[in-house]
């Protein structure tokens, strides 16, 4: 596993809880991307880096397929559960 060599930027709330989510689940990012193609949403590995990161921004679309794939809710990524 690789770490993160820059800070989290702020291009959106929702990266860094997607990133821990994710880790918790132990799945990789291939795999979330694999799951998110299947709803229909084409990101790639370095869109979702950069998303995990905090420096993409994300569309509402995404977030909800996002949400989905991790079964989390939205409100829990925006930060509002």
């Amino acid at each position: 596993m690789r770490i993160r060599k820059q800070p989290l930027g702020d291009r959106n709330i929702v990266g860094a809880k997607i990133e821990a989510k994710r880790k918790e689940l132990g799945m990789k990012q291939i795999d979330l991307l694999t799951q998110l193609q299947i709803k229909g949403v084409e990101l790639t590995a370095s869109g979702l880096s950069k998303l995990e990161g905090q420096i993409r921004s994300v569309c509402d679309y995404e977030i909800v397929a996002i949400a989905d794939v991790l079964g989390v809710s939205v409100s829990w990524l925006l930060g509002r559960e």
